[in-house]
């Protein structure tokens, strides 16, 4: 007997989204992705100095500040025909770098983990047996000791006896699809108590040569304004803070990564949360000023075929509504990029309205395919090109973990691939801050390129972003923005059912999912998670001067 089942508010992501499934016994038959809220930002641009966007658009969301930023400036530098020098580059990269850290540890211990971990299950743990656990891990793992878990557990009975859990509040915590033991889960605790205080870290790295966290200010059309920060003081700074977050990477995060990967291969090997097996990306962290090299590569695998990795396009990327809130079902590129709503709510019973249109998130695709975009994307498509980068980090892991390349097709890939990229990243750093020590030492100074703003124009700025691909489009008519168009990671990943029927990667990863309890749908929650949704930054489009929907406040 199939039934349907609503989770709404997702929690522990950026923004709302709701989820409904049905539900054939306990298999997930069919389910369907909805954002709720829309944001205004683009329009607002319209009429603007295009200088004045990139400031505009990180705005999209507290989180992915940097990303819009970056990739907003990217595509006015196509307009202008500006090309950053070296050193910007490679500021760009550092500011960046410390994005991704962070946001990649924030999201496996503060929005992922607690899908994996139960919490509540620590507080039976033995502590002497787990930090002998985390040794076997380790050989020198993070804030370990018999004595520290023993603190960890009396601090977690102190939230448990008070009876408001706070964060850990509302929580599946005992359901059977959890798999840790009691003294994993106070190792992976632990550490998601550390990580509160790491973040802090990563923010700093920003501000060293972005001016602040958040929304840093310091890149600008052709460059970067922060010349007189590039003294041996700041590297020096920015270095030793990147010591300290590289460290809880290699001691912490990737250990507690191979721990959970060990308890739940079954669900890897099984192909859970698969999704659509189509991947993409755009290329991100230029290694040559005119990005011909970048260190996340860029690319397309079609299927799951990794013996077959095609070149990325960018001209093929288009956005369909047929079932999103917005008039029509055109499929347009994002130059051409038409947001007109059309809001039809839901049935009388609160459920989506069959084939009609159900979320705000338009459906990004390319060549009319829909496309997972992220982390696993990234390393899909390295792996297949045999990227040197990559292929190691991978073929090591599976090594240590003894599993097969197939296991990246599934929730627990997608979440294994984000720790490998913070490893990946964490691995160039200090590369590329020896590469600008040594331009300023040769006496290459030099920040900005100076450009002006060209009478007609477009641009498309194309990059890895930490949740996947982000482009942004610009066009200039008479010097200011006639239109102005951002296709963001979680909309690629959100996307609702093409015109051809076609679901988009939320929901594809959904069918099939096996649920121990339907009242308490951890699993769909779990695989939703692994993508990391930001909603903020898959809708932020509205027309002024027409009503969506009015609300009485009483």
């Amino acid at each position: 007997m199939s039934q349907r089942i609503i989770v709404d508010p997702i929690t522990r992501i950026e923004g709302h989204l709701r989820i409904e499934a049905e539900l054939d016994g306990n298999t997930v038959k069919d389910a369907w992705s909805t954002i709720t809220l829309w944001r205004g930002f683009e329009v607002i641009l319209k009429g603007r100095d295009p200088r004045d966007a990139p400031l505009f658009v990180q705005r999209f969301c507290g989180v992915c500040t940097y990303s819009h930023y970056e990739t907003s400036i990217l595509a006015c530098e196509e307009a202008f025909g500006a090309t950053p020098p070296p050193n910007a580059r490679i500021v760009r990269n550092l500011i960046n770098a410390s994005q991704y850290i962070t946001d990649h540890i924030m999201h496996f211990y503060h929005l992922h983990g607690l899908d994996w971990v139960d919490i509540v299950s620590a507080l039976s743990a033995d502590p002497d047996k787990a930090a002998s656990l985390a040794r076997e891990y380790s050989d020198n793992p993070y804030n370990s000791s018999g004595s520290h878990y023993k603190a960890v557990q009396a601090r977690l009975k102190r939230f448990v006896d008070s009876g408001r859990l706070g964060p850990f509040a509302n929580a599946y915590w005992g359901n059977p699809s959890y798999k840790l033991s009691p003294e994993a889960n106070l190792v992976i605790t632990s550490h998601y108590l550390d990580a509160l205080s790491v973040s802090k870290i990563g923010a700093q790295m920003m501000a060293i040569f972005g001016g602040k966290n958040p929304h840093p200010q310091t890149l600008v059309v052709g460059g970067v304004t922060s010349a007189m920060d590039l003294s041996a003081d700041r590297i020096g700074m920015y270095l030793y803070r990147f010591k300290e977050i590289e460290d809880f990477v290699n001691r912490a995060y990737l250990p507690d990564l191979i721990m959970a990967a060990g308890a739940y291969k079954d669900e890897g090997l099984a192909g859970q949360g698969a999704g659509v097996k189509n991947y993409l990306c755009m290329g991100g962290f230029p290694l040559t000023d005119d990005w011909s090299r970048t260190l996340l590569p860029k690319g397309v695998v079609k299927g799951g075929d990794i013996s077959k990795p095609l070149p990325f396009d960018r001209m093929k990327v288009a956005e369909d509504v047929t079932h999103a809130w917005y008039e029509g079902d055109e499929n347009l590129t994002p130059w051409e990029g038409k947001t007109e709503p059309e809001y039809t709510g839901f049935d009388s019973n609160g459920n989506v309205k069959g084939d009609g249109k159900y979320t705000w998130c338009k459906a990004p695709n390319y060549e009319n395919e829909p496309f997972e975009v992220g982390p696993l994307a990234r390393f899909v498509v390295g792996y297949a090109q045999n990227d040197p980068n990559i292929k190691p980090l991978v073929d090591d892991t599976l090594k240590a973990t003894g599993l097969p390349a197939t296991v990246l097709f599934s929730t627990l890939g997608r979440t294994a691939a984000r720790g490998l990229e913070t490893k990946l990243i964490c691995n160039h750093v200090e590369g590329w801050v020896n590469e600008l020590v040594a331009n300023m030492k040769a006496g290459d100074t030099r920040t900005w390129t100076k450009c002006a703003v060209p009478r007609e124009g477009k641009g498309g700025g194309c990059n890895e972003v930490p949740r996947g691909g982000l482009s942004h489009w610009i066009r200039i008519e008479d010097g200011t923005i006639a239109n102005y168009q951002a296709v963001v990671p979680s909309t690629w990943n959100c996307a609702p059912r093409n015109k051809a029927g076609k679901r988009g990667p939320y929901e594809e990863a959904l069918v099939g999912l096996k649920v121990a309890k339907a009242d308490q749908p951890l699993e769909i929650i779990r695989t939703i998670h692994s993508f990391d949704p930001c909603m903020a930054c898959a809708v932020h489009i509205i027309r002024p001067g027409k009503d969506v929907r009015q609300f009485k406040v009483r």
